[in-house]
């Protein structure tokens, strides 16, 4: 039974500039006004909007409009012009793309006025990103309230959140160890699964200053959104929910419907492309002639993500346990990390004859820069995803029952394969960050474990199928039986409206 309502409502959503951003606020656009009837308007920069609609389906429902945002910041930060995503940016200049963002505090502002002219009150809330905690201050000064949406898990954010603000790796000098506040005490994180900006921040440089501001900011908003399901973190979202003191409603998964209720992904059209609006490096068709050739769960998938690749060296060594491995794979290849990531790729960059010889007895694919991921991980050949842990991968992955060979990168990625591999039991992490060396016999080794169909590989996958399970049943909505997912987006619009009722 949908949400009864009122339609008149008006919901303004401010995601992050990065793709693993957009993607799920689009879906959680959709989510809300399939559910409530709210209309929903989407403000971002131009480029980033030119994507988001080339992302929507014609028709689109008319409660979700998008609105282009002036972003004239990146010259003044020492950005070239037109950058607006943080894909394709090289990492010494993320940092100056994510504190350019808070340029687009005014413009939002000018929005609300113009709604609240034309509407006669303002929106019912803004929905904004960790990043933008701004947001909070444009809410209160009409008079509604800002809710902070975070598209990673609970325990990826609560490690996220604690770590920039308490930074306790500069408590622990000389342990490589450390306890991250806001999880149980026992628990200790290490060094290594510190991004370099983090691992480098002292409280005093302009990048710490940002996040510790803006995530300050996040706190003092309403409540959280959350992109998991209630079922499935449980140590993640008690833990955060204590450290927080606010309300946090678990509305995911925010994938599409076909991909939940065990429709063959592969023949309900090019369901990743539309997801990603992104131009595939191979047609779904190819995908599936490879997928068809290879036995029930004998097949390994390897992404890092919408913007990440692996050093040259690490590249090299990944190629050449993959082929010793003898186990088929389809592989998202980039240039590595230093090349161009526009640019062509280099034969240089693998093994001498290593793409002729893969494809010729038909053990590999290789894939440049986008594949259909969803429907490959929906696949029966598909047994394991080697991933940058980024969490939309792992609710993809999860959602299909799909176990995890880690290799975190960047972002929160190094803490969702923490979890995934002590908590859940679904995932061996390979090795993680650019600066470590791996040899191909390791990567050999991993593999053969996680696709082995007994012992370790087998228990893995059995949990990665319970899992699956869950985060199916969370979106569940047959008369009186409503998933957790289904319920907590209920709660959500619910307690607006209340709100809004109890100011008038």
């Amino acid at each position: 039974m949908e949400f009864k309502c009122k339609p008149n409502e008006h919901i303004v959503m401010l995601p992050f500039m990065a793709q693993g951003h957009l993607i799920p606020f689009l879906a959680l656009a959709r989510q809300i006004h399939r559910r409530t009837g709210f209309r929903v308007t989407i403000a971002n920069t131009p480029l980033n909007i030119q994507y988001l609609r080339s992302t929507m389906n014609s028709p689109e429902p008319n409660g979700i409009n998008l609105f282009e945002l002036p972003f004239s910041a990146p010259a003044e930060y020492g950005l070239s012009p037109n950058t607006e995503n943080s894909e394709n940016l090289p990492l010494d200049l993320i940092g100056k793309f994510v504190i350019a963002s808070t340029s687009l505090k005014n413009p939002v502002h000018n929005l609300l006025s113009d709604i609240v002219a034309r509407e006669g009150k303002s929106p019912l809330c803004i929905i904004s990103d960790v990043f933008f905690g701004w947001a909070n201050d444009v809410a209160k000064s009409f008079g509604t309230v800002s809710i902070t949406f975070t598209t990673c898990g609970a325990y990826g954010t609560l490690a996220y959140m604690s770590l920039w603000l308490n930074l306790p790796h500069r408590q622990h000098a000389g342990s490589d160890e450390f306890h991250v506040p806001g999880f149980p005490h026992g628990y200790r994180f290490h060094i290594s699964q510190l991004h370099k900006f983090i691992r480098d921040s002292d409280g005093t440089d302009a990048y710490s200053k940002f996040m510790q501001k803006q995530i300050s900011l996040s706190l003092q908003s309403f409540g959280f959104l959350c992109n998991t399901v209630e079922e499935m973190e449980p140590l993640g979202l008690e833990s955060f929910r204590k450290y927080i003191k606010l309300p946090v409603w678990t509305i995911g998964p925010l994938l599409p419907p076909d991909v939940l209720n065990g429709s063959s992904l592969l023949s309900s059209g090019n369901i990743s492309s539309q997801r990603a609006g992104k131009q595939l490096g191979i047609s779904t068709e190819k995908c599936l002639q490879f997928l068809d050739l290879h036995n029930p769960s004998s097949l390994l998938y390897i992404s890092f993500g919408s913007q990440n690749s692996t050093s040259p060296t690490q590249m090299m060594e990944l190629a050449i346990g993959l082929e010793e491995s003898a186990k088929p794979f389809i592989w998202v290849i980039r240039p590595p990390v230093g090349s161009d990531s526009r640019g062509e790729f280099k034969a240089e960059w693998l093994p001498d004859g290593f793409e002729d010889r893969i494809r010729s007895n038909k053990q590999g694919l290789l894939v440049r820069n986008w594949a259909p991921q969803l429907e490959i991980l929906s696949h029966k050949s598909t047994r394991a995803f080697l991933s940058h842990c980024g969490w939309n991968s792992v609710m993809e992955s999860l959602s299909q029952g799909v176990p995890i060979i880690g290799w975190p990168l960047a972002a929160e990625q190094a803490y969702n394969s923490k979890m995934l591999v002590e908590e859940m039991g679904v995932s061996v992490e390979l090795t993680r960050g650019l600066q470590t060396s791996i040899e191909w016999k390791e990567v050999k080794k991993v593999i053969e474990l996680v696709m082995d169909m007994k012992g370790k590989g087998n228990d893995m996958r059995k949990k990665a199928t319970e899992i699956g399970k869950l985060i199916r049943e969370s979106v569940k909505d047959k008369g009186e039986e409503k998933g957790s997912s289904v319920e907590a987006l209920d709660d959500f619009a619910r307690t607006l409206l209340s709100r809004r009722q109890g100011c008038h």
